[in-house]
């Protein structure tokens, strides 16, 4: 049978992470003595506020004597009715409380004896019969961890064997739905660490396409202000690619013989960011870069100046592409 609450439909890699609850498929319980919840219990409750005389806690220890009796006879509705007259007589008294919640478990109304059971753990924080009473109640709603919490607190004060022989069943449901909750908590993160590394890698595509574009691939780009070199070196480092900073001017003779080669080695490196400065027309660029002669190459990788070359050689040209290309 399947747990409460789980999706039989569902694998454990189809379930919804984004959900705050603990779901699972799989898991298999033994729920042969649970019951249907007897939803909001009507059971008087007593007035704290009310003066308890020594005639009526008399009487109230006397309204106990009958309940006991009664349930020593099986008639457990008899005894429920006793224990109220006893709690409206003398409400701060946990025992009380404790009692007629353990009348409502063997009534199968847990939800009761839940309510009860809390009213005298309020009185006494460390009454036994009261987790122990809570405690069966919930294994009565399939509340098999809440249960067995419950029960191992109750076993710590006052042990009995009742307690040992109910934990005999609660235990195994709680610590399958333990380990289950880790299973479900493990393939979570996991879940979440692939959405992020999804995440990322879509981030990192959308930045690498938006670079390419700007970065016009297989052409020469020309520079005409530092700004415009930071945006395209920066692009050239998000997409992982050389950068080549060439400086020309139109009056160098040397210049108009190398920018031929420059513009055809773009297009044989179409991965390679090829850009282009005129000194003249982009003097700020060329004052960054302290350029006293052209023509002057510069490779430049992940921001970083990697290499450079003055004149030019048009065979050292080639070669120092090719080394710093792949």
């Amino acid at each position: 049978m399947s747990g409460t609450g789980f999706d039989a439909n569902k694998t454990d890699l189809e379930m919804d992470y984004d959900e705050g609850d603990f779901v699972e498929s799989d898991v298999e319980l033994d729920e042969s003595d649970i019951v249907a919840p007897d939803d909001n219990p009507t059971q008087k409750m007593g007035d704290p506020s009310i003066e308890v005389t020594e005639e009526k806690q008399e009487a109230a220890q006397m309204a106990k004597s009958k309940a006991v009796d009664a349930m020593s006879e099986g008639n457990l509705d008899e005894a429920t009715d006793h224990l109220t007259e006893a709690i409206m007589l003398n409400p701060g008294s946990a025992i009380l409380y404790a009692t007629r919640a353990t009348v409502f478990v063997k009534l199968k109304k847990p939800n009761a004896a839940i309510h009860d059971a809390d009213a005298a753990l309020q009185i006494n924080p460390d009454s036994a019969k009261g987790y122990k009473a809570r405690g069966m109640a919930r294994a009565l709603l399939g509340k098999w961890e809440e249960a067995a919490s419950d029960l191992h607190v109750a076993s710590k004060i006052d042990h009995d064997e009742e307690i040992s022989m109910v934990l005999k069943k609660v235990e195994p449901n709680a610590r399958k739905l333990e380990e289950h909750r880790r299973k479900y908590q493990r393939l979570r993160k996991e879940k979440e660490k692939e959405k992020a590394a999804r995440g990322q890698q879509r981030q990192r595509t959308a930045e690498e396409s938006e670079a390419s574009t700007a970065l016009k691939d297989g052409q020469v780009i020309g520079i005409h202000s530092r700004a415009e070199l930071e945006s395209k070196l920066n692009a050239a480092s998000r997409t992982s690619r050389l950068a080549i900073l060439y400086f020309t001017a139109t009056w160098c003779g040397p210049c108009r013989f190398i920018s031929p080669l420059f513009t055809s080695l773009a297009a044989k490196y179409p991965k390679v960011v090829f850009l282009k400065v005129d000194i003249d027309e982009a003097r700020d660029v060329a004052a960054s870069w302290n350029i006293s002669s052209v023509p002057s190459f510069f490779f430049v990788r992940d921001g970083k100046e990697v290499d450079k070359l003055v004149g030019a050689d048009k065979g050292s040209l080639e070669r120092k592409i090719a080394q710093h290309a792949g």
